[in-house]
């Protein structure tokens, strides 16, 4: 969209608010998607979620490719943006609950990977699209989308269902079945299957008389506080940091920089691209070695560098004019800001926020999280070009970085490591009750189902 944005505004003649707003509502209906996908994925299911929202989003890119004007662009980027919404929920848990603990972190980083790529895809796309005619070139850019969405749709149907979920559902030796062709040895799947046993029967003895809205929101324990506060905290300042003015807003940043002409604008932004995706890339294969709160914290600390370096280039050429080290600082910051969320703060969010909650709180907790993700994204998007106005671009910058030092504290003392933990487990970092020990009491019923299955 940050490309197709330059043509939209020129052939629909639409003003920057417009523009902020057709930004801004994706994220706005991902809201509803996240807080719906949480409940629906508990009740139909992992992979029939991840369907669902596959085929939300095909509607909704068809519909912005046809896009003949305003209105119609509209609806077609909120109907996408719920199929996002259940697609951010889904896919990261999913993930979690399908991986080994000393997997987890790179499995569960591979979809933000894969957005990272679709990303770069559509930067380098939207060069070439551009060159084609107005009316033509920005619709293809959106309507494009629709390719892989049904690709998903069909591909993940080949894939197994959540051994968790069907543990929720009863569906025992489905489950034991599906652990056993996702694990290394037999021996692993028999040990991982009866922590599921356990933590699922601790939850069902936590839920008598409760509901999960109610355990999470109204009277969580304060294990589950901790959790929430934790998964919040981090979604929240994923975008409070400013990636989505870097990402969605590139084109405008280079401009304000000194880059005048659209070609170099959108090759400019494909290095964005580039960068995000490389920089996710090398994070999946250290989140299992260097572990999370390594890589958080020296992400969010290379943002605020980059932030503060991006916001002074900016600020030089706002009051002395085009200038060339000017520019250059610019173009180098934008790309060391993404490349230092890339490698940490961008797919440690959905890692993080995907493993820490216990398995009945799972689905819901998680979409609690996305959607707090989603508003904050929406209200990037939706004021970025308004706060411009009001204080610079980089004034906007300095903003950021400040914001981030504040996040970097966060992450310091509520985030603690997970790596390597199996699922069952990581409440107890958080103060909450020992799977394994819960275990013990749950021996002679748990040896039970195995005989019976």
């Amino acid at each position: 969209m940050s490309g197709a944005r330059i043509f939209i505004q020129d052939d629909l003649k639409i003003n920057d608010n417009q523009v902020e707003v057709l930004m801004g509502i994706l994220n706005l209906c991902a809201l509803v998607g996240s807080l719906t996908a949480g409940k629906t994925s508990d009740v139909i299911g992992r992979r029939y979620t991840i369907v669902l929202s596959s085929g939300i989003f095909l509607v909704g890119s068809v519909l912005m490719g046809y896009g003949p004007n305003y209105a119609v662009l509209m609806v077609g980027r909120c109907i996408a943006g719920v199929g996002v919404g259940f697609a951010l929920m889904i896919a990261p848990v999913y993930s979690a609950e399908i991986a080994s603990a000393s997997h987890r972190g790179f499995l569960t980083s591979l979809p933000e990977l894969y957005i990272s790529l679709g990303i770069l895809i559509g930067y380098v796309s939207n060069y070439f699209f551009g060159k084609l005619a107005l009316k033509l070139g920005w619709r293809l850019m959106l309507g494009i989308a629709a390719i892989p969405s049904l690709i998903l749709a069909f591909g993940i149907l080949k894939m197994p269902e959540s051994p968790r979920w069907l543990v929720m559902q009863g569906r025992l030796e489905e489950a034991k079945k599906i652990m056993v062709l996702i694990s290394n040895t037999e021996e692993e799947a028999e040990e991982r299957f009866s922590d599921i046993l356990a933590a699922a029967e601790l939850e069902e003895d936590r839920a008598v008389g409760s509901n999960v809205w109610r355990e999470l929101l109204i009277n969580p324990r304060p294990a589950v506080r901790l959790i929430l506060i934790a998964a919040v905290g981090i979604h929240f300042f994923e975008h409070a940091t400013g990636i989505e003015a870097v990402v969605l807003y590139s084109p405008k940043i280079f401009e304000k920089a000194g880059v005048t002409s659209k070609d170099k604008l959108l090759l400019a932004t494909v290095g964005v691209g580039l960068t995000k995706a490389v920089f996710i890339v090398i994070a999946t294969f250290l989140l299992d070695k260097v572990g999370r709160r390594k890589l958080l914290l020296t992400s969010t600390g290379g943002m605020v560098f980059a932030s503060t370096s991006l916001a002074i280039g900016l600020t030089m050429v706002h009051r002395f004019g085009r200038l060339l080290w000017a520019l250059k600082l610019s173009i180098v910051s934008a790309y060391t800001f993404v490349a230092f969320f890339s490698i940490g703060l961008g797919p440690i969010t959905w890692v993080y926020s995907s493993e820490i909650f216990p398995l009945r709180l799972r689905a819901q907790g998680a979409s609690i999280g996305v959607a707090v993700n989603r508003i904050m994204n929406a209200v990037v998007s939706m004021s970025f070009l308004s706060i411009m106005k009001t204080i610079t671009m980089g004034g906007v910058f300095f903003m950021f970085a400040g914001i981030a030092v504040v996040a970097w504290w966060f992450f310091f003392f509520m985030l603690p490591e997970t790596k390597g933990l199996p699922l069952e487990e990581i409440e107890k970092l958080f103060g909450g009750g020992d799977a394994r020990g819960a275990r013990e009491g749950l021996e002679i019923q748990a040896k039970r189902i195995n005989n019976k299955i």
